[in-house]
């Protein structure tokens, strides 16, 4: 009787938790570090897993967007103004726009952070935080490479000095590139205005560029791509968006699932679950993302095994 009747409890507890969030009303803050396809997928995935969880934005959830435009200052403002609205939670998409987020939050507002590839060598693996991590496939993505461009010796990288993220990415590439038969040519950046100076000194000493999830240098892509489609120097992407515009292939990762997964993450904040006791989670799944119109336009062949698993986005 002591087992059905504690039974009894728990699931009215449940039963307890789940109408409260359905009628309690919750007010969260979304910040976004810059405009790009790949963190406008996190958010949206975001707003998808809460709302699979029973938090729908206009319903129960009002939701505060802002979009820092790739400038550290906004962030920073976005993050500050945050937390003296005494929100009940920030979401933060990407690392810069994390950081900034935790150490205006200073513990007081869970911070759920997501597209964020170093967690713990960005200061946010432990605190009223957590979330989920991008975690490039660097070595499925260097077999890429190798067998699209059979004979190519150097792999271009540009990066943004000031992102962790992208810092810690270099270094896996540096690390395994020489497995395949590579060496890397780095060229780090500041800001978004560099790349265009940058290019023309990287690309005579490569045979292919590959992205980073870095946020300033997706942010200018189209930049990228018009000096290396006249330059005739492929480039691969980090995700499905990239090569939507024009990347010729990406071992990547889908980023609306990576914010669905975030948002499961978060409704149980929202339902009292405290930030610092959920482990952030690495979602390590990719898939191979192809454009065969700009193979083609570069003349970059295909080798039909990779062609099976691949995704055309042209």
């Amino acid at each position: 009787m002591k087992k059905l009747a504690s039974l009894i409890l728990t699931l009215a507890l449940l039963l307890t938790m789940s109408a409260l969030a359905e009628t309690t009303a919750y007010e969260i803050g979304i910040a976004q570090f810059a405009e790009h396809g790949s963190l406008d997928n996190c958010r949206n995935g975001f707003l998808e897993g809460l709302k699979e969880e029973g938090f729908v934005e206009g319903d129960n959830l009002t939701v505060d967007f802002q979009n820092a435009q790739a400038d550290m200052g906004i962030a920073a403002t976005i993050a500050s103004n945050f937390v003296a609205n005494d929100l009940d939670m920030i979401c933060a998409i990407a690392t810069p726009m994390a950081v900034c987020a935790f150490n205006a939050a200073e513990d007081k507002i869970p911070v759920i952070f997501t597209a964020v590839s170093a967690p713990n060598e960005s200061g946010l693996g432990e605190g009223n935080v957590t979330g989920t991590s991008d975690q490039l496939p660097v070595e499925k993505q260097l077999q890429t490479i190798r067998a699209m461009l059979p004979d190519a010796k150097n792999i271009g990288i540009l990066y943004t000095v000031g992102e962790t993220n992208s810092q810690v990415q270099l270094a896996a590439y540096k690390a395994l590139a020489s497995q395949y038969g590579f060496q890397i040519v780095e060229s780090g950046i500041t800001a978004g205005q560099d790349i265009a100076l940058a290019l023309p000194q990287l690309l005579p000493q490569v045979d292919c560029l590959t992205m980073l999830t870095d946020n300033t240098v997706v942010q200018y892509l189209d930049v990228v791509l018009d000096a290396t489609d006249k330059a005739g120097i492929p480039v691969f992407g980090s995700e499905i968006e990239q090569v939507v515009r024009g990347c010729v292939a990406a071992e990547g990762l889908d980023y609306f699932a990576l914010g669905v997964q975030t948002g499961h993450m978060a409704a149980r904040v929202l339902r009292g679950e405290n930030a610092s006791d959920i482990p952030f989670e690495t979602i390590l799944e990719s898939a191979l993302y192809v454009n065969t119109a700009a193979c083609e336009a570069l003349g970059v062949q295909i080798p039909e095994e990779l062609m099976n698993r691949a995704t055309d986005m042209a």
